[in-house]
């Protein structure tokens, strides 16, 4: 057997139909997202154990389905930031914030790749839904109190993430929530604080995974990443990692004061410029669009809208 995983990926086995997790060859899927869209034969080295203390075996098997590289009974929760990118932030003429602006998604967003679908129900289907190309950590053991020094030993892996939004709903709704379970902090801004609760981003797949779990043991850097998203082949955000306002490990601190962050906690690390809202003319995901998240040294991130 071979140490821990490097690049893991969940999956249905065509040998027995059964989910396993597996190690893919970078050398023979440099982009995993886009062999599977091609229809390659993937192989994959069965890992043994769990995402978090897996093994690679010699033993392969063949993708029948690729899924989220973890499974939702092993999230506990999805954490978000919000203006977390400073060339977004000039995007929307908005102050650099003080603090990080958070919001949460329940587990039940979680969502895959391709051939995985984002269903768009009817409450959203009312020209406001959009996306937001983020790059996503993977927590590897629970900690409270976390200081920065030590944050990045909580980081089991790295992968692509689409934040669907239905902005309509993100609108209507706010409410003063900091003291009664961290579901969302203070904007403060130079001028002003404003407290803000965004209840209606975490519709069932509304936060597609994957297509793989990227080990920080092969990821050089993840504050120079290229992250992109692509509307039906318009590549519609195009930025870096190094725009992030707090980084990884100033992110996990704030996130655990006061508060246990439990293994499996996946932290969305906010979007760039270029969102559907904020273009001219504005970007809407409708029925049937094509939308990819692509990172470099990742992959991509494939999926389709369906409206419900």
């Amino acid at each position: 057997m071979s140490p821990k995983w490097t690049r893991l990926i969940r999956f249905i086995a065509e040998e027995d139909g059964q989910v396993h997790l597996g190690e893919i060859d970078v050398k023979e899927y440099a982009d995993i997202g886009l062999a599977v869209l091609k229809g390659e034969k993937i192989v994959a080295r069965l890992i043994q154990g769990s995402i978090f203390d897996g093994i690679v075996t010699d033993k392969t098997l063949h993708v029948a389905r690729l899924l989220s590289p973890i499974g939702i009974g092993d999230v506990s929760i999805i954490r978000c930031l919000g203006l977390n990118y400073r060339d977004h932030a000039r995007e929307a003429n908005m102050a650099i914030p003080d603090v990080p602006v958070l919001f949460i998604k329940p587990r039940t967003a979680l969502n895959g790749p391709y051939p995985a679908k984002i269903n768009v129900p009817k409450i959203a289907q009312d020209g406001s839904s959009d996306y937001e190309a983020e790059l996503s950590i993977v927590l590897s053991k629970s900690g409270r109190d976390i200081p920065e020094s030590e944050a990045m030993d909580y980081v089991l892996g790295y992968t692509c993430s689409n934040d669907v939004s239905a902005r309509t709903q993100q609108f209507k709704n706010s409410q003063w929530c900091f003291s009664k379970g961290q579901y969302i902090w203070s904007i403060r801004t130079k001028t002003h604080s404003i407290l803000m609760c965004w209840p209606l981003l975490g519709f069932d797949g509304s936060c597609p995974l994957g297509p793989v779990l990227v080990s920080p043991s092969v990821l050089s850097d993840p504050h120079n990443l290229q992250i992109k998203a692509i509307h039906n082949g318009n590549v519609v955000q195009d930025s870096n990692t190094r725009e992030m306002i707090f980084k990884i490990p100033s992110l996990i601190s704030f996130l655990s004061q006061g508060t246990t962050l439990e293994k499996g906690t996946v932290i969305m690390t906010g979007t760039g410029p270029g969102i559907g809202a904020m273009r001219n003319p504005k970007v809407v995901l409708n029925d049937n669009d094509d939308m990819r998240v692509e990172i470099e040294q990742i992959g991509t991130l494939i999926n389709r809208i369906y409206y419900e």
